[in-house]
């Protein structure tokens, strides 16, 4: 799978925040995009997955040359994309098993079918492997969850559901030093297949984990610099400084 961002404009409001995103990525590989608060990054996933609050006012987003900011964000999933949210939300009524039941089903219509006990057997090697309770499958989804549990229960949907290209937002926001090396070690998994990701973050703690093969800088809505590990280096001892200090200062743009 590859996807290509060409010149993404996009706002909120009246508020623009992204000014023309570039952005070329395959499965296969493993992007990090950093950036200041307020840069644009978690716009960029949301507008990727056709969330109704942006207005997209120029630019394509192609999933093997197809242009997908017409879609439904389910029409985007069944194409192979995940996204794992920075602040996952609750929902009250649906169990765990039931709601990943119900999207493995979808996900893989035509392709195969999902039988029940082969089903609960993935689901609870996966549990397992994400060091997730076995009694969550019972559980309402993401409800009374911890920080750490919602984060890890992102990563246990994304094994479940094999995407082949995954946006990471924040994940690692809010997660101790165990719970990070759970979450790492779920998305290294899915390195072992055809999958590529774009890990949004502003900390070098899980690019320690998940090495990247391409970094990204964001800054006032565009992708100002890339390369590799290097840049992540250079963040950890100057900060966004030299970004501003190149790129000009920093204008009031939202996430």
């Amino acid at each position: 799978m590859e996807i290509k961002i060409e010149g993404l404009e996009a706002k909120i409001g009246d508020t623009p925040i992204l000014r023309g995103v570039d952005l070329t990525m395959k499965s296969g590989e493993v992007h990090a995009l950093m950036g200041p608060n307020g840069s644009g990054k978690s716009t960029l996933s949301n507008v990727v997955f056709g969330h109704p609050s942006y207005e997209v006012t120029g630019g394509r987003v192609l999933v093997d040359g197809e242009d997908i900011l017409e879609m439904e964000p389910h029409e985007r999933a069944r194409l192979g994309l995940f996204l794992a949210f920075q602040y996952p939300v609750e929902i009250s009524g649906v169990t765990v098993g039931r709601f990943l039941r119900r999207a493995v089903e979808i996900r893989f219509e035509g392709q195969k079918e999902v039988r029940t006990k082969g089903f609960l057997k993935d689901l609870r090697e996966a549990m397992d492997f994400m060091e997730i309770d076995q009694q969550f499958i019972n559980r309402y989804l993401n409800e009374g969850f911890s920080g750490g549990e919602k984060k890890r229960m992102e990563i246990l949907q994304m094994l479940m559901l094999q995407p082949q290209f995954s946006i990471l937002d924040e994940t690692d926001s809010g997660l101790d030093i165990d719970a990070l090396a759970v979450v790492a070690r779920g998305v290294n998994k899915m390195r072992d297949h055809d999958f590529g990701a774009l890990i949004i973050t502003h900390y070098q703690r899980i690019l320690d984990h998940i090495k990247p093969d391409f970094v990204h800088i964001m800054y006032q809505g565009r992708i100002v610099t890339s390369g590799g590990g290097e840049i992540v280096t250079e963040l950890e001892k100057r900060g966004y400084d030299w970004v501003r200090a190149q790129y000009g200062q920093e204008e009031e743009v939202h996430e």
